[in-house]
Protein backbone atom coordinates (compact mmCIF):
# COMPACT_ATOMS: atom_id res chain seq x y z
CA UNK A 1 0.00 0.00 0.00
CA UNK A 2 1.57 3.53 -0.87
CA UNK A 3 0.57 5.73 1.28
CA UNK A 4 0.29 9.51 0.38
CA UNK A 5 0.54 13.34 1.90
CA UNK A 6 -2.69 14.46 1.70
CA UNK A 7 -4.75 11.63 3.66
CA UNK A 8 -4.96 9.48 0.57
CA UNK A 9 -4.02 5.61 0.24
CA UNK A 10 -3.34 3.52 -2.82
CA UNK A 11 -3.05 -0.42 -3.10
CA UNK A 12 -3.81 -2.98 -6.34
CA UNK A 13 -6.17 -5.78 -6.34
CA UNK A 14 -5.47 -8.29 -7.77
CA UNK A 15 -8.55 -10.72 -9.99
CA UNK A 16 -8.14 -13.00 -11.79
CA UNK A 17 -8.03 -11.18 -15.05
CA UNK A 18 -5.37 -8.74 -14.07
CA UNK A 19 -4.89 -5.89 -10.97
CA UNK A 20 -7.16 -3.05 -10.18
CA UNK A 21 -6.49 0.48 -8.93
CA UNK A 22 -7.55 1.47 -6.03
CA UNK A 23 -7.60 4.74 -4.04
CA UNK A 24 -9.10 5.38 -0.92
CA UNK A 25 -9.24 8.83 1.20
CA UNK A 26 -9.11 8.66 5.07
CA UNK A 27 -11.56 10.28 7.24
CA UNK A 28 -10.02 11.61 10.46
CA UNK A 29 -10.72 9.46 13.12
CA UNK A 30 -13.77 10.15 15.51
CA UNK A 31 -13.51 10.64 19.27
CA UNK A 32 -15.49 7.76 20.39
CA UNK A 33 -17.49 4.50 18.67
CA UNK A 34 -17.16 2.85 15.52
CA UNK A 35 -16.22 4.21 12.28
CA UNK A 36 -19.18 4.49 9.80
CA UNK A 37 -19.40 2.29 7.19
CA UNK A 38 -17.04 3.58 4.51
CA UNK A 39 -18.69 4.30 1.07
CA UNK A 40 -17.52 2.36 -2.44
CA UNK A 41 -17.24 4.35 -5.72
CA UNK A 42 -18.04 2.87 -9.30
CA UNK A 43 -17.40 5.28 -11.96
CA UNK A 44 -19.26 5.88 -15.55
CA UNK A 45 -19.00 4.49 -19.07
CA UNK A 46 -15.47 6.82 -19.80
CA UNK A 47 -14.69 7.37 -16.35
CA UNK A 48 -11.67 6.21 -13.64
CA UNK A 49 -10.42 7.05 -10.17
CA UNK A 50 -9.22 10.19 -11.53
CA UNK A 51 -12.07 11.83 -12.81
CA UNK A 52 -13.89 11.97 -9.64
CA UNK A 53 -11.63 15.03 -9.15
CA UNK A 54 -12.48 16.41 -5.74
CA UNK A 55 -15.50 14.90 -5.35
CA UNK A 56 -14.00 11.75 -2.75
CA UNK A 57 -12.71 14.30 -0.78
CA UNK A 58 -15.92 16.69 -0.46
CA UNK A 59 -17.07 13.15 0.33
CA UNK A 60 -15.50 12.41 3.59
CA UNK A 61 -15.23 16.54 4.94
CA UNK A 62 -19.31 16.08 4.03
CA UNK A 63 -19.86 12.84 5.63
CA UNK A 64 -17.20 12.17 7.75
CA UNK A 65 -16.55 8.39 6.31
CA UNK A 66 -13.99 6.97 4.46
CA UNK A 67 -14.21 6.83 0.70
CA UNK A 68 -12.94 4.26 -2.12
CA UNK A 69 -12.90 4.47 -5.71
CA UNK A 70 -11.21 1.71 -8.18
CA UNK A 71 -10.73 1.61 -11.80
CA UNK A 72 -12.23 -1.09 -13.43
CA UNK A 73 -10.59 -3.55 -15.37
CA UNK A 74 -9.29 -1.74 -18.23
CA UNK A 75 -9.36 1.45 -17.49
CA UNK A 76 -7.75 4.34 -15.99
CA UNK A 77 -4.60 3.03 -13.71
CA UNK A 78 -5.97 -0.80 -13.66
CA UNK A 79 -4.64 -3.06 -15.97
CA UNK A 80 -5.52 -3.89 -19.61
CA UNK A 81 -8.70 -5.72 -20.14
CA UNK A 82 -7.87 -9.14 -22.17
CA UNK A 83 -11.18 -9.22 -23.94
CA UNK A 84 -14.45 -7.08 -24.74
CA UNK A 85 -17.10 -6.45 -22.67
CA UNK A 86 -19.81 -8.97 -23.11
CA UNK A 87 -23.79 -8.27 -22.41
CA UNK A 88 -24.02 -8.83 -19.10
CA UNK A 89 -21.13 -6.41 -18.07
CA UNK A 90 -23.01 -4.45 -15.04
CA UNK A 91 -24.45 -7.10 -13.55
CA UNK A 92 -20.76 -8.95 -13.67
CA UNK A 93 -19.15 -6.29 -12.03
CA UNK A 94 -20.71 -7.24 -8.81
CA UNK A 95 -18.91 -10.64 -8.70
CA UNK A 96 -15.84 -9.77 -10.28
CA UNK A 97 -14.26 -6.48 -9.46
CA UNK A 98 -16.42 -5.40 -6.42
CA UNK A 99 -16.20 -8.90 -5.10
CA UNK A 100 -12.45 -8.89 -5.57
CA UNK A 101 -11.93 -5.39 -3.66
CA UNK A 102 -14.70 -6.86 -0.95
CA UNK A 103 -12.57 -9.40 -0.38
CA UNK A 104 -9.21 -7.99 -0.64
CA UNK A 105 -9.90 -5.14 1.88
CA UNK A 106 -12.32 -6.89 4.12
CA UNK A 107 -15.04 -4.50 4.03
CA UNK A 108 -17.75 -5.30 5.80
CA UNK A 109 -20.25 -2.80 6.18
CA UNK A 110 -20.57 -0.18 3.05
CA UNK A 111 -21.82 2.32 1.33
CA UNK A 112 -22.23 1.84 -2.29
CA UNK A 113 -22.55 4.85 -5.09
CA UNK A 114 -22.61 4.61 -8.52
CA UNK A 115 -22.44 7.13 -11.61
CA UNK A 116 -24.46 6.51 -14.75
CA UNK A 117 -23.50 2.83 -15.39
CA UNK A 118 -21.53 2.88 -11.91
CA UNK A 119 -25.32 3.55 -10.89
CA UNK A 120 -26.59 0.00 -12.64
CA UNK A 121 -23.04 -1.37 -11.03
CA UNK A 122 -24.15 -0.51 -7.52
CA UNK A 123 -27.47 -1.53 -7.88
CA UNK A 124 -26.13 -5.05 -8.75
CA UNK A 125 -23.89 -4.63 -5.73
CA UNK A 126 -26.39 -3.56 -3.24
CA UNK A 127 -28.79 -6.51 -4.18
CA UNK A 128 -25.86 -9.10 -3.94
CA UNK A 129 -24.24 -8.04 -0.94
CA UNK A 130 -28.11 -7.80 0.93
CA UNK A 131 -27.49 -6.46 4.86
CA UNK A 132 -23.73 -5.85 4.24
CA UNK A 133 -24.54 -2.51 1.79
CA UNK A 134 -25.92 0.14 4.06
CA UNK A 135 -27.01 2.40 1.78
CA UNK A 136 -27.26 2.80 -2.27
CA UNK A 137 -26.38 5.83 -3.96
CA UNK A 138 -27.40 6.41 -7.34
CA UNK A 139 -26.26 9.60 -9.59
CA UNK A 140 -27.64 9.64 -13.37
CA UNK A 141 -28.29 6.09 -13.38
CA UNK A 142 -29.73 4.39 -16.70
CA UNK A 143 -32.81 1.64 -15.17
CA UNK A 144 -32.80 0.45 -19.09
CA UNK A 145 -31.96 1.03 -22.33
CA UNK A 146 -33.95 4.35 -23.47
CA UNK A 147 -33.84 6.02 -27.20
CA UNK A 148 -32.41 9.40 -25.49
CA UNK A 149 -29.68 7.11 -23.98
CA UNK A 150 -28.75 5.88 -27.54
CA UNK A 151 -28.59 9.35 -29.08
CA UNK A 152 -26.78 10.77 -26.43
CA UNK A 153 -23.95 8.03 -27.01
CA UNK A 154 -24.27 8.13 -31.05
CA UNK A 155 -23.88 12.16 -30.42
CA UNK A 156 -20.51 11.18 -28.23
CA UNK A 157 -18.86 8.82 -30.61
CA UNK A 158 -19.32 11.47 -33.35
CA UNK A 159 -17.64 13.71 -31.38
CA UNK A 160 -14.95 11.28 -30.20
CA UNK A 161 -14.01 11.00 -34.01
CA UNK A 162 -13.15 14.64 -34.92
CA UNK A 163 -9.28 15.28 -34.76
CA UNK A 164 -7.71 15.07 -31.14
CA UNK A 165 -10.70 14.43 -29.52
CA UNK A 166 -9.15 10.96 -28.43
CA UNK A 167 -6.71 13.04 -26.45
CA UNK A 168 -9.70 13.72 -23.36
CA UNK A 169 -9.49 9.97 -23.14
CA UNK A 170 -5.92 8.90 -23.01
CA UNK A 171 -5.20 11.52 -20.17
CA UNK A 172 -7.20 9.48 -18.17
CA UNK A 173 -6.51 5.67 -19.97
CA UNK A 174 -3.67 5.84 -21.82
CA UNK A 175 -3.47 3.48 -24.54
CA UNK A 176 -6.33 1.75 -23.03
CA UNK A 177 -8.35 5.15 -24.52
CA UNK A 178 -9.44 2.96 -27.98
CA UNK A 179 -10.56 -0.03 -25.63
CA UNK A 180 -12.97 2.72 -23.09
CA UNK A 181 -14.57 4.04 -25.99
CA UNK A 182 -15.18 0.96 -27.64
CA UNK A 183 -16.59 -0.52 -24.12
CA UNK A 184 -19.03 2.08 -24.13
CA UNK A 185 -20.78 3.06 -27.61
CA UNK A 186 -20.19 -0.60 -28.93
CA UNK A 187 -21.73 -2.82 -26.19
CA UNK A 188 -24.20 -0.32 -25.76
CA UNK A 189 -25.70 -0.36 -29.14
CA UNK A 190 -25.14 -3.77 -29.31
CA UNK A 191 -28.58 -5.71 -29.70
CA UNK A 192 -28.00 -8.28 -26.56
CA UNK A 193 -27.55 -4.83 -24.71
CA UNK A 194 -30.80 -3.68 -25.54
CA UNK A 195 -32.63 -5.99 -23.34
CA UNK A 196 -30.44 -4.70 -20.42
CA UNK A 197 -32.59 -3.82 -17.36
CA UNK A 198 -32.17 -3.05 -13.70
CA UNK A 199 -35.83 -4.30 -12.39
CA UNK A 200 -34.76 -7.54 -10.75
CA UNK A 201 -31.86 -6.57 -9.52
CA UNK A 202 -34.04 -3.62 -7.81
CA UNK A 203 -36.46 -6.16 -6.46
CA UNK A 204 -33.53 -6.93 -4.26
CA UNK A 205 -32.49 -4.06 -2.57
CA UNK A 206 -33.57 -3.53 0.82
CA UNK A 207 -31.68 -1.25 2.06
CA UNK A 208 -32.10 2.87 1.49
CA UNK A 209 -31.68 4.33 -2.00
CA UNK A 210 -31.24 7.73 -3.09
CA UNK A 211 -30.98 8.56 -6.60
CA UNK A 212 -30.08 11.58 -7.78
CA UNK A 213 -30.54 12.40 -11.34
CA UNK A 214 -30.29 16.02 -13.36
CA UNK A 215 -33.44 17.69 -14.86
CA UNK A 216 -31.33 18.06 -18.24
CA UNK A 217 -29.36 14.81 -18.05
CA UNK A 218 -28.74 14.13 -22.16
CA UNK A 219 -27.92 10.48 -21.80
CA UNK A 220 -31.57 9.84 -19.35
CA UNK A 221 -34.82 10.73 -18.78
CA UNK A 222 -36.52 10.91 -15.39
CA UNK A 223 -37.96 7.98 -15.58
CA UNK A 224 -35.03 5.89 -14.37
CA UNK A 225 -35.43 8.00 -10.86
CA UNK A 226 -39.17 6.85 -10.71
CA UNK A 227 -38.39 3.86 -12.28
CA UNK A 228 -35.45 3.25 -9.08
CA UNK A 229 -38.20 4.44 -6.94
CA UNK A 230 -40.50 2.20 -7.91
CA UNK A 231 -38.94 -0.98 -7.90
CA UNK A 232 -36.17 -0.65 -5.01
CA UNK A 233 -38.15 -2.72 -2.13
CA UNK A 234 -36.31 -0.52 0.84
CA UNK A 235 -36.92 3.23 1.38
CA UNK A 236 -36.28 5.35 -1.82
CA UNK A 237 -35.34 9.20 -2.19
CA UNK A 238 -35.64 10.67 -5.62
CA UNK A 239 -33.28 14.39 -5.79
CA UNK A 240 -33.61 16.14 -9.40
CA UNK A 241 -31.14 18.71 -9.59
CA UNK A 242 -33.19 21.31 -10.97
CA UNK A 243 -31.10 22.21 -14.67
CA UNK A 244 -28.83 19.88 -13.61
CA UNK A 245 -26.91 17.34 -16.93
CA UNK A 246 -25.60 14.18 -16.52
CA UNK A 247 -22.87 14.87 -13.66
CA UNK A 248 -24.29 16.58 -10.84
CA UNK A 249 -21.27 16.04 -8.66
CA UNK A 250 -19.35 17.68 -11.16
CA UNK A 251 -21.61 20.75 -12.09
CA UNK A 252 -22.62 20.98 -8.15
CA UNK A 253 -20.43 19.68 -5.96
CA UNK A 254 -21.05 20.72 -2.99
CA UNK A 255 -24.68 20.81 -3.17
CA UNK A 256 -24.81 16.70 -4.11
CA UNK A 257 -21.94 16.33 -1.51
CA UNK A 258 -24.41 17.64 1.23
CA UNK A 259 -27.36 15.83 -0.32
CA UNK A 260 -25.51 12.58 0.25
CA UNK A 261 -24.78 13.39 3.64
CA UNK A 262 -27.95 14.32 4.85
CA UNK A 263 -29.06 11.18 3.37
CA UNK A 264 -26.55 9.18 5.30
CA UNK A 265 -27.00 10.95 8.49
CA UNK A 266 -30.15 8.88 8.65
CA UNK A 267 -29.08 5.47 7.94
Amino acid sequence: MTVLQDSTSEIRVDTSQGRLFVKRWHARAGNSGPAPAPMVLLHDSLGSVALWREFPQRLVEATGRDVLAYDRLGFGQSDPHPGRLESGFVAEEAESGFAALHQALGLDDFVALGHSVGGGMATMVAARYGTQCRALVTESAQAFVEDRTLQGIRAARDDFARPGQMDRLRKYHGDKAAWVLSAWVDTWLSRPFADYRLDEALERVRCPVLAIHGEQDEFGSLVHPERIRDRARGPVEVEIVAGGGHVPHREQPDRIAQRIARFLARV
